[in-house]
């Protein structure tokens, strides 16, 4: 499953983020003057940094991706897990993600994200999910949807799940199935995604875009849209786990832009909503085509979490972070360094006080090209692309083109 969270891809990071068709507002965009404004989640980003100098506020997490197993029933070719089909030793147990569920909702109820490997392949799944439900929780989930059957759908919505997103990285069966490293995939997807719409559950497709896949990214957006999905999530791959063995069918900087800027263009016109992952630089992307558009970006009708979700481009541990199987924190599920494990801390006091989150939330921090960048604030640079490239978190964003105004390497 890719993540989500993520990202996984998750439902954002994964499902955590549809509209009806009618002028242009319901696109998420509207009409009206900009000067130098984008979206306005983004804006108040900006000002929120600007008044705090370099240092973004521990603030409660906005989304929070829990790879509640990492057994999967798929070989996916990217996954960040490199997860087969399990059991994997020293997940949590039951007590454990009850207890984990409870101090996630006492850090600020943000989007709970159940994703995995398979998170079907949990047996109290269900569980969980009725947990987080009556914690107060949005738990959403983030199956591969060969699993959902009508039984299964009936039992998800009945625990609280209003959503999931099902992946499916290209519109024909052979190809998708060659990615996802079993056959008929693709068709089981599409059952899934079937019965889930049967049980009252909202769908949400993601794809995971390399040079192997960018050129289908109209035919995927016209399949997800016949699915009857509410949303499409292009992720851009990061290349961990499996995916380190497609790091050469990563899109460069210039394919990377290009796509961005078909998005932006697709999104005015496709009643889905957008909600690309993994690329932060969306956020620069919106607020130029926005101000040369003389348009004003608005937060779309089922962009859920509205500007929670939305406020900028990287959120790894400024509003979203990842838990393991076994209870490690990160910034992402991409970013594979440990904040701390909920074994031996609690939730809370690792999001609050962890040295790792607060660097990444110290915008002066951040090196190069983000660190001199006048979109740093509302973008930030992909810090889990920026570390698996270079060892350094810290470090620019190694597949953005954008040069900031001024920007000289030897400055």
């Amino acid at each position: 499953m890719s993540s989500p969270g993520h990202h996984s891809s998750t439902p954002s990071h994964g499902a955590a983020d549809a509209a009806g068709h009618g002028d242009a507002t319901q696109y998420g965009i509207s009409a009206g003057g900009t000067g130098d404004a984008g979206h306005p989640a983004a804006d108040a980003a900006a000002r929120e940094g600007r008044r705090r100098g370099g240092a973004l506020e521990a603030s409660a997490p906005r989304v929070v991706a829990w790879e509640v197993t990492r057994s999967c029933n798929l070989a996916c070719a990217h996954c960040r897990a490199a997860a087969a089909n399990g059991p994997y030793e020293g997940e949590l147990s039951t007590a454990e993600c009850l207890e984990l569920v409870t101090q996630i909702a006492a850090a600020g109820r943000p989007i709970l994200i159940l994703t995995g490997g398979e998170p079907l392949l949990r047996p109290d799944i269900f569980e969980i999910a009725e947990a987080a439900r009556e914690a107060g929780l949005r738990a959403v989930m983030a199956p591969n949807g060969t699993l959902v059957t009508p039984a299964a759908a009936a039992r998800m919505k009945a625990a609280g799940i209003g959503r999931i997103s099902i992946s499916i990285d290209f519109p024909d069966a052979a190809a998708h199935d060659r990615f996802r490293g079993c056959t008929g995939a693709f068709d089981a997807a599409l059952q899934g995604m079937r019965a889930a719409q049967d049980a009252g559950i909202e769908i949400q497709v993601n794809s995971t875009i390399t040079r192997l896949n960018v050129a289908y990214l109209p035919r995927l957006l016209a399949l997800a849209e016949e699915l009857g999905a509410v949303s499409f999530h292009p992720f851009m791959l990061v290349p961990t786990g499996r995916g380190k063995d497609l790091a050469d069918d990563e899109l460069d900087p210039d394919d990377y832009e290009r796509t961005l800027n078909w998005i932006y263009d697709a999104q005015r016109t496709s009643p889905l909503f957008f909600k690309p992952t993994d690329v932060p630089h969306y956020w620069r992307v919106m607020r130029q085509r926005a101000k040369a558009d003389g348009s004003t970006l608005t937060v779309h009708p089922h962009a859920h979490g509205g500007l929670n979700t939305l406020s900028r481009g990287c959120l790894a541990g400024v509003g979203f972070c990842f838990v393991s199987h076994v209870g490690v924190v990160q910034p992402c599920g991409y970013f594979d360094k440990a904040a701390g494990n909920v074994r031996e801390q609690s939730f809370g006091e690792i999001w609050r006080t962890a040295p790792l989150f607060t660097d990444l939330r110290d915008l002066d921090a951040l090196k190069g090209k983000c660190g001199a960048c006048e979109y740093k604030r509302v973008c930030g640079g992909c810090r889990a692309r920026a570390f698996e490239r270079t060892g350094d978190y810290l470090a620019e964003e190694p597949y953005c083109a954008y040069v900031p105004r001024g920007w000289s390497p030897r400055a």
